[in-house]
Order: structure tokens, then C-alpha cells, then sequence
């Protein structure tokens, strides 16, 4: 008897890619695939008959805040509304990058505990590493919090992290970061840009358009793409140094893209995540400072090299980079608008609408990238990442035909909005579970799953 039975699906299974089959669910765990026809008791049977299963999303990247602050849920209603977003989009498990100015040790697992409240998917976090007091823990936020990843910001100095309420840090910081990730079986995961030849390519931009005009080309220019190229080459090396992997977040540029292929031809350990937006964003985007974002989106040259990386195993991951601060912030010209966006909701969509219908991505690619490669790296592929037997029932499953447009009212996040707003998509979730529970049946949000999603440990075993 399986507790849930997802009959006659194509399934994206591994080593054997799209196929025919039937799905058991027990005690929230893949117990059985199945020829499609095959019958057997269940306490809920699902006829999934021109369905495409794909193993839950897992999205590696995002902030999960309270409003408009990014650093950290500060209400179960927070998570309640990001994981319902994530969980429209077909994403099951989720990773945000935590922001504190404290030791994580004393205020990790009430963020836990207050995530876990409202929570509808599964979710880890990686902490965002830039005082003393923090790096002087991270053996312990590995070993005690199943914390092995560690963000730095590259571009906190001379005040650039006041933003966000950070302190500078300098590149003798990062060595050794590095060096405690590497002892502690660890990642660095950078943010990678050169901040100070940014600032003299931003100043001589405002002297000539002070009121910010220029927009999105504007902003690509003052954070251009070798600044962030030479970033990725410089974490490479130093991660090679001191024997730490390199997860390099949100790949928006070829130069920068690659930068990070020539460290892996040296033998360095970096892998590399992009996001939808540099998928489908240029500078010529007609709805402007919306799709401000740092790294910004760059050229229509870049998001083809950026598509073709995708195509042929080139970049690693997709994350989403999702910010969910509302458009408000986005007034006052592109030096003053916020940067960052929303976009759980898109991931796989685009993937599907932009990448399998346009490109001839295969779907097959579209798990790696969004789900099985992603478990890799991030230490959870022994329990997500791939529609196996033992595995955790993550289970998306997606119309391939099904067209809709986006639109800014549709949109659950707590941003209000989309920059895809008007876009017609080809490709819809319409089911999704987590450990064989529905969190979306018939692309409708399960009302009481709020509380269903739970923290997660994570170990890397990729080293």
C-alpha cells in the first residue's frame, strides 16, 4: 500500500532519462517506480497522464527576509509567503543566504525555528561570513548546524557593505575564510566582483549622468564584466591555494563565465551557478530599472554565451538570486533603485519556455541543473535531487504545453511583482510535493501546508 501513486508519467529518471512509468510514494520517500500501467493500493492515486515528472527544484540562492529587509525571516508569515512562491514555481527545497552581524551560534536557531514555522518546502541555509567573530565559528556552523557553505561579499570595502549593515572585509579575510572551509569540509561561495575599479567607472558615469538615465546600461557599465571576471579568477586561485571548492554565484557575463572555465582547466574546483534574469534580461530590457540586479544583466551577446553554457554543461546550477523587496525601491533613477528581484515563481518556466521549447534544452538538462547537480554540490544528494527509490518524494510535475503570461497581480511573492510581467510562458507547474505531500495540486496553492517544510542538515561529499 503506497500513501500516494502517480500513474502513467514521463519521468526524468536518472541514467534513463524521459520515461514512461508509474511512481509510489511511502512514509515520504520514493518506494517504487513502476510500469505505467500498473495498479496497486494507494490512499490517493494521481492520473499524471501527459504530465512531465521532474525531481523537485532545489533554488541554491535567495534571500529570505521580513519586508524590505533581506538578512532574515523575522515572522513564520515571511517563510510562508517566499516557500508558497517557490512552491508555485516547482521548487521543493530552498537554501537562502542568512545575514547577521552576530555570531550566527546565537541567533541560528531561532531563524531556524521561525523558518520552520511557516515553511511549506524544505530548506537549508548558507551563512554570510564577514566579521571576526563569525569566521572564528565556522568550524562549528559545519559541524553543529550542517552549515558547510559560506558566503563572502568580494566587494565589502570602503563602506560598499553598509548597505547592508556589513563591515569591510579585504582579500587576507577571504584566505582565510578559505582556509577554514577547507578544514571544516567546506565552500566558499563568493560574491564575486572587484569593487574598486567599480567605483572610479561609477564616479566619472555620475559626473556625466548624475540623475541616473543611463539606466540598466548605465548600471552595466559602472559594474562592467571584467571587474567581475577578475573576481572569479582571483577567488579560483585563492580557493587552489588553500584547498577550498568554489561555488561562484550568480554568473551573469562570458567573460566572467570564462574566467571560471579556465580555472577548471587548471585543475581548480569552482563550480558555477547563473540565474533566469541573465538568461532573459539585456540592457535593452523596455521596463528599465526593474530588472536592476547586481551583477547587473549585461549584453544580448552575454545571455546567448550564458544560454549556450547551459546547453552544453557548462554552468553547474541555476539559483534564482530572489530579492523580494517590493518595486517602490526600484524610483529614483538606476543609481538609487534598489537592486535585485524576485523570481522563484519563473525559474523553471523559463527554463522550459526559453530553453526546451526555443533552444532544445533538453529536460533531462533542466534536472541536472535545477535539482541533481544542485543536491551534489550542496551536500543533499542523499535525500534530494533525483526521482530515485529511498529518495525524499520532491516531485514537480510540469505541462509542457501549457501557455500563460505572467503578470505583476499574479504574482505570490511578497515583491508584488515580476520582471517577466507580460510574457507568455510555455510550460506550467501544476503539481508539486514535498516528501509526498501536495504543496500545489492542479496549479493551486494547498492551503494548510504552512509548517510542512523542514530544516535540513547538509554534509558536501563532492570533494
Amino acid at each position: 500500500m503506497f500513501d500516494l501513486f502517480i500513474r502513467n508519467v514521463d519521468a526524468i529518471l536518472p541514467g534513463s532519462g524521459r520515461t514512461r512509468c508509474s511512481i509510489g510514494v511511502r512514509n515520504g520517500k520514493i518506494a517504487a517506480i513502476l510500469a505505467p500501467d500498473e495498479v496497486t493500493g494507494s490512499v490517493e492515486t494521481i492520473d499524471a497522464s501527459g504530465l512531465v515528472a521532474f525531481p523537485g527544484l532545489i533554488d541554491p540562492h535567495l534571500h529570505l527576509g521580513h519586508g524590505n529587509n533581506i538578512a532574515a525571516p523575522e515572522e513564520p508569515r515571511d517563510a510562508d509567503l517566499e516557500t508558497a512562491a517557490a512552491a508555485k514555481g516547482g521548487i521543493t527545497t530552498f537554501i537562502p543566504y542568512l545575514l547577521s552581524t552576530q555570531p550566527y551560534s546565537k541567533v541560528a536557531r531561532d531563524l531556524i525555528e521561525i523558518t520552520a514555522a511557516g515553511a511549506r518546502i524544505d530548506f537549508g541555509y548558507h551563512f554570510i561570513i564577514s566579521t571576526e567573530d563569525q569566521l572564528a565559528e565556522v568550524p562549528s556552523y559545519a559541524a553543529e548546524f550542517g552549515v558547510p557553505t559560506f558566503k563572502v561579499f568580494m566587494n565589502n570595502r570602503g563602506g560598499e557593505g553598509s548597505r547592508l549593515g556589513l563591515p569591510d572585509i579585504d582579500d587576507g579575510f577571504l584566505f582565510r575564510l578559505c582556509e577554514a572551509a577547507a578544514a571544516n569540509n567546506g565552500m566558499v561561495n563568493p560574491h564575486p566582483e572587484n569593487i574598486e575599479i567599480a567605483w572610479i567607472l561609477r564616479d566619472r558615469l555620475m559626473k556625466r549622468d548624475p540623475d541616473g538615465e543611463s539606466g540598466l546600461a548605465g548600471w552595466n557599465d559602472s559594474r562592467p564584466d571584467f571587474i567581475e571576471a577578475e573576481a572569479v579568477h582571483r577567488v579560483g586561485y585563492i580557493g587552489e591555494q588553500t584547498g577550498a571548492p568554489i561555488y561562484a554565484v550568480h554568473i551573469s557575463s562570458a567573460k566572467a563565465l570564462e574566467a571560471g572555465l579556465a580555472s577548471r582547466r587548471d585543475g581548480r574546483r569552482l563550480f558555477m551557478e547563473t540565474c533566469p534574469h541573465y538568461l532573459t534580461h539585456d540592457i535593452s530590457f523596455a521596463g528599465g530599472n526593474i530588472a536592476k540586479i547586481n551583477p547587473p544583466v549585461r549584453t544580448s551577446a552575454d545571455r546567448e554565451r550564458l544560454w549556450q553554457a547551459v546547453l552544453n554543461g557548462e554552468i553547474d546550477t541555476i539559483g534564482t538570486d530572489h530579492v523580494h523587496r517590493t518595486m517602490e525601491g526600484k524610483s529614483g533613477g538606476i543609481w538609487k533603485a534598489s537592486p535585485g528581484c524576485p523570481g522563484m515563481e519563473t525559474m523553471l518556466p523559463v527554463l522550459l519556455s526559453e530553453g526546451y521549447h526555443k533552444r532544445g534544452l533538453s529536460l533531462e538538462r533542466i534536472a541536472e541543473i535545477t535539482s541533481t547537480n544542485t543536491a551534489r554540490i550542496m551536500g543533499l544528494s542523499h535525500c534530494k535531487g533525483a526521482l530515485t527509490i529511498g529518495l525524499d518524494a520532491d516531485i514537480t510535475l510540469v505541462d509542457l504545453d501549457a501557455e500563460w503570461t505572467a503578470r505583476h497581480e499574479d504574482t505570490i511573492s511578497s515583491a508584488g511583482y515580476t520582471i517577466y510581467h507580460g510574457w507568455t510562458f510555455k510550460g506550467a507547474v501544476t503539481h508539486t510535493y514535498v516528501r509526498g505531500h501536495a504543496v500545489v495540486l492542479d496549479g493551486q496553492l494547498v492551503e494548510d501546508r504552512a509548517g510542512h517544510g523542514a530544516y535540513l542538515e547538509r554534509r558536501l561529499g563532492h570533494q
